[in-house]
């Protein structure tokens, strides 16, 4: 995915200072307008209003229910079905939002942590085998730098890399993870849109927005189009999750969390440093605030909780599947990518060059961050500086796996530096056949991105496993996109574009994928193509995301 995006952001803060968080109350008409500011807040009404009938004012209030799609509030629970195709057409809209970021080695780190507490969650009880199988289960990174995280209909899950940034262990941003897994196992987004059934859909569509993609956005469009209307912010009280909810979710959350080998006091940790917002100002760093209001109850039934002796757990242990360092590569990782705009990136670079011996040295994550931003800069002899230093504070096996591929990641990036020492750019080739082996998704697309550059073996290889993968894993579209990127290197157009369709497909665009099936047809037919295997797998796959958009299609119109 484009690394490209610059917002107008509150800037996140420096690593010296302490963070700053949102105060615990908040009005009801602030707390409205900060929650229509979300990531994808803009993605998600774009998705939403045609369910709710308010696409225009000259839409009637009841044409939601006009539609092939369940209309929210109309009565009665949601089924799992009407829940999911919710969050698909909501997800169909983040897939095309510019905020939207698809980081192959921040994705792995949280599937290491996604991973226990879903099975956990599984073997508890708590998620039933028919959710499990019918939902996505999917987390959608947002490129932003506030703290939020939040659950979407149908299984999706929306994670800030501002919340990454901010958590001091993986503990912490467990806890979070868990809390939100929770809200989607107990169904609680389910039983806020019914229990609003009498509710005009415009304060559905507010209250959709506002508690489950709340921060940064600043679209005028959208905010007045949820805004609209004095009922929204009358019926605020309604728009978050209630106390019960909250608390079901963090008793609940906590079994979860522990179950799957993390250390409970994450929640803590978390509660305690989202608490320090009652001494300072609200600069709308912090929306997760706001749509899971922080009481002191929720605080003193979580510390009840927890047996006193676990508080004797020493410092800095490692939690769960992710060591200290780990978390602390990724979360500066996280700090990076969430603004790299010139004078952010050039700060990171000095903070660790400039400290290279001092206190940098024992700020792995200062490290980490400063190596990133030098190859953002495109400032080979810094980045080659600083990375002998990160595989040095690589102390456990997750942390020298990420020092490992962000060495793969800064080569690949500056192949055509011309202050890139020789011997290193002739290194690629080794390092990209290290990313092949390392059987995980991120070291898959890095040694993918780098051997576009690498026509050969290395390619030829990369492809192999990209197609293994594929075959293992049909929606990622970032698996997909890799592969028609290195054929395209090849010299392999028809599978190229055909990889490129299946990209489509995974992001919920049937017209996109048949697009790009048509067109890998035409291809095929000017090419002279005769391999009867491959076209009659174009021919399938035309002919069933042709199938997708007439059914998309036959939802979005108007029954008469």
């Amino acid at each position: 995915m484009s690394e490209s995006l610059h917002r107008t952001t509150p800037a996140m803060p420096d690593d010296d200072a302490p963070p700053r968080l949102a105060p615990l109350g908040c009005r009801r008409r602030d707390w409205l307008a900060g929650a229509l500011r979300g990531a994808f807040a803009g993605a998600t009404a774009r998705a939403l209003l045609p369910w709710l009938g308010v696409a225009g004012a000259a839409v009637p209030v009841g044409a939601g229910a006009a539609t092939g799609l369940p209309a929210l509030g109309d009565g009665g629970d949601l089924t799992l079905s009407e829940e999911r195709r919710i969050g698909d057409q909501i997800a169909r809209a983040i897939y095309r939002d510019p905020a939207y970021l698809d980081d192959p080695v921040l994705g792995d780190y949280l599937q290491r942590i996604w991973g226990p507490l879903f099975q956990a969650a599984r073997r508890r009880g708590e998620l039933s085998d028919e959710l499990a199988e019918r939902y996505a289960w999917q987390l959608l990174l947002a490129r932003d730098r506030t703290v939020n995280a939040f659950a979407l209909p149908g299984g999706y899950l929306g994670v800030h890399l501002g919340l990454i940034g901010v958590t001091g262990s993986a503990d912490e941003l467990a806890s979070v993870l868990a809390h939100e897994l929770c809200h989607v196992t107990q169904r609680h987004i389910a039983r806020l849109l019914s229990r609003q059934s009498q509710q005009a859909p415009l304060v559905l569509a507010a209250m959709v927005l506002g508690a489950l993609a709340a921060s940064a956005a600043r679209n005028a469009d959208i905010a007045s189009a949820a805004i609209a209307g004095g009922q929204a912010v009358a019926m605020q009280g309604q728009l978050n999750f209630s106390r019960d909810m909250e608390r079901e979710a963090d008793r609940i959350g906590l079994t979860v969390l522990q179950a799957a080998g993390f250390d409970g006091h994450g929640f803590i940790g978390m509660f305690d440093r989202l608490q320090q917002s009652a001494r300072l100002n609200d600069d709308g760093s912090y929306p997760y605030l706001r749509s899971h209001p922080l009481t002191t109850e929720r605080v003193a039934d979580m510390r009840a909780r927890l047996p006193l002796e676990a508080a004797a757990r020493t410092p800095g242990a490692a939690a769960g599947p992710v060591s200290p360092t780990g978390h602390a590569f990724m979360a500066a990782r996280a700090r990076v990518l969430a603004d790299p705009a010139p004078d952010r990136l050039q700060a990171h670079a000095s903070a660790a060059l400039d400290g290279h011996d001092g206190r940098a040295a024992r700020d792995p994550g200062r490290l980490y961050a400063g190596a990133l931003a030098c190859a953002w800069l495109r400032d080979a002899p810094g980045a080659l500086r600083l990375l002998p230093a990160v595989r040095e504070a690589a102390d456990a096996d997750d942390a020298r796996l990420a020092a490992d591929l962000l060495r793969l990641e800064l080569l690949s990036m500056l192949r055509t530096d011309p202050r890139l020492p020789s011997a290193e750019g002739q290194a690629l080739p080794t390092w990209a056949e290290r990313g092949l082996d390392t059987g995980g998704r991120a070291g898959l697309l890095l040694a993918a991105g780098a051997a576009t550059a690498l026509p050969g073996p290395v390619a030829q290889r990369a492809v192999t496993r990209l197609q293994a993968w594929c075959v293992e894993h049909p929606q990622d579209a970032g698996a997909w996109s890799a592969l028609a990127a290195v054929q395209h290197a090849l010299g392999q157009p028809v599978r190229a574009t055909r990889a490129e369709g299946e990209a489509r497909l995974a992001w919920l665009d049937p017209a996109g994928a048949l697009d790009r099936f048509r067109a890998a047809q035409r291809l095929a037919r000017e090419r002279g193509v005769d391999d009867l295997m491959e076209l009659s797998v174009l021919d399938a796959r035309a002919r069933y995301a042709e199938g997708l958009l007439r059914e998309q299609l036959a939802e979005q119109a108007p029954r008469r």
